[in-house]
């Protein structure tokens, strides 16, 4: 991919500074750091404060080399987190707590709104200590008159579920109640464009701005007016999958954002949005997000070897995916996490099956099968066929969770690190447990050429190719890479060998000096 010569000119950022226009440039190549550095010398605050640039809406804007440039007409601020004092604090929470009560007087279910209206002014209170504007103050008010009509109707949800799950270290689901705390950012153009490539860099943004970007591909692709979702409701949702996802080297809510990215740079590298519904692409963005929900860093081989409680739950079958689905479905039952609220129950259960069905797909044990079932079609496929569409749905969710290795090699060599990492955890345990362990898992056995040369040769581009033949757009975006990073893990393994057949030359030749 080739880059104009504008993409690397200066940054121009406009700042207002005490009633002055400030100008601060940047090279788009500058890490976060640098240009916070750059932020703290031109707006004369003590480095040893806490910032946050907002845009003149009040919108938090991201401090890293894509922020969308302005100008001088259209001023940005740093602002210290600091900034609000604790009188005025107090007194911003006295009128929303006299708005509030004014406003709830004559509601149903007093001591439920209680509850939700405590967790709404607590974190109505942190947001205020964080420094946030006082404009922030009206929103929450309308959220949470908002709130008032949410609970008018909660008495006749369908869903009423203890949400509790437990699984070695009794993990819960514990989505959150209180207004979504993570900042509102404002994309750059050149951030959703490249939102929209396999080429995205995903080691550069932090858990709140992968959420904002999620949050965006929800909006941008019409699924939120598809389904009429609650906006509040999804940033909800959002936070309870982020939460969900454990501190894995490789099975983490990073991952997850991975898969949902290419996911999204698939819809529209392929043109889905032509050629399926929008309640396919619910379908597959939802997977996407859901599909390694809660997952506990040792895989379906441990599970049932040592027969953990998920493997005897699941009778042996797919006992992750399964537990994936199920953990899904648990954030989405709460009234305050679902995003399907306002669909038809019909509606609702075809999703939720579809959406089982696809995560289910996601064990690589059925991969052949899978595979070879959609070979069988691609040649004559039906976009009006259904059994074509589930079986196109169900591989484009596969390529899209195994797909490090379309990315650029900067970015997809340190998830190799990662999935090492991971594997060599759980062989470690099952030696110590005297379970039986794959060669590809056992860090005395196996290097980063051997894991990647045999998954990228007789997995990756098997299925990329026959993707490719519904979609050849694919082949230079997305094939091509894949049979770059084939050869260059090949190259990898040849100076590996050369290095070991040096290595043992060298000590026969030092036995051989030694018995001269």
């Amino acid at each position: 991919m080739g880059s104009s010569s504008s993409s690397y000119a200066p940054r121009n950022i406009y700042l207002d500074v005490d009633g002055k226009v400030q100008k601060v440039v940047f090279s788009r190549f500058c890490c976060p750091s640098v240009i916070k550095e750059l932020l703290y010398s031109s707006s004369n605050i003590p480095r040893s404060t806490a910032i946050m640039v907002v845009d003149p809406e009040g919108a938090m804007v991201s401090i890293d080399p894509t922020m969308p440039t302005n100008s001088p007409s259209y001023l940005y601020k740093v602002v210290p987190l600091a900034s609000v004092q604790p009188e005025e604090k107090e007194g911003m929470l006295q009128n929303v707590l006299s708005h509030v009560a004014e406003q709830f007087s004559r509601a149903f279910h007093i001591n439920e709104m209680k509850t939700e209206l405590t967790n709404r002014l607590t974190m109505l209170e942190k947001r205020v200590e964080q420094g946030l504007k006082v404009v922030e103050i009206e929103k929450c008010k309308n959220d949470l008159k908002n709130l008032r009509e949410e609970m008018s109707s909660r008495g006749s949800s369908r869903f009423n579920c203890s949400c509790k799950y437990n699984l070695d270290d009794g993990k819960k689901v514990t989505p959150r109640r209180d207004v979504p705390n993570y900042p509102k950012y404002t994309l750059s153009q050149e951030t959703i464009e490249a939102l929209k490539k396999p080429t995205f860099d995903v080691w550069h943004w932090e858990h709140n701005e992968m959420l904002s970007c999620l949050e965006f591909m929800y909006h941008d692709l019409g699924l939120v007016k598809e389904l009429n979702m609650n906006p509040i409701t999804l940033k909800r949702w959002l936070l309870a999958i982020q939460e969900n996802y454990r501190n894995n080297p490789f099975h983490n809510f990073r991952h997850c954002f991975c898969v949902s990215q290419m996911m999204y740079g698939m819809i529209h590298l392929c043109n889905l949005k032509e050629k399926l519904t929008l309640t396919d692409l619910v379908i597959l963005m939802t997977t996407a997000v859901c599909h390694d929900l809660d997952h506990p860093g040792y895989n379906n081989t441990y599970q049932i070897n040592a027969r953990t409680e998920l493997a005897v739950r699941y009778n042996d079958i797919s006992p992750l995916e399964n537990h994936h689905c199920a953990v899904a479905f648990q954030i989405i039952s709460l009234p305050e996490c679902n995003i399907f609220a306002n669909v038809n129950p019909d509606t609702f259960k075809n999703i939720r099956q579809a959406i089982i069905t696809l995560i289910l797909a996601t064990d690589m044990a059925r991969h052949g099968e899978i595979l070879e079932c959609f070979k069988q079609k691609v040649k004559n496929f039906d976009f009006s066929n259904e059994e074509h569409v589930i079986c196109l749905k169900k591989v484009l969710v596969k390529c899209c969770d195994i797909s490090n290795e379309v990315r650029p090699t900067e970015v997809a060599e340190p998830w190799v690190d990662c999935l090492l990492e991971e594997y060599f955890m759980q062989s470690d345990r099952e030696k110590s447990e005297g379970l039986p362990v794959a060669p590809f898992m056992d860090r005395d056995k196996v290097t980063k050429p051997t894991a990647q040369i045999g998954f990228i040769k007789f997995v990756l581009i098997p299925m990329f190719e026959t993707v490719m033949e519904l979609f050849p757009q694919i082949e230079e975006i997305m094939v091509q890479p894949l049979r770059d990073s084939r050869d260059h893990y090949e190259e990898l393994k040849l100076l590996e060998d050369a290095m070991t057949e040096g290595s043992s030359f060298m000590i026969k030749f030092g036995k051989d000096l030694k018995s001269q």
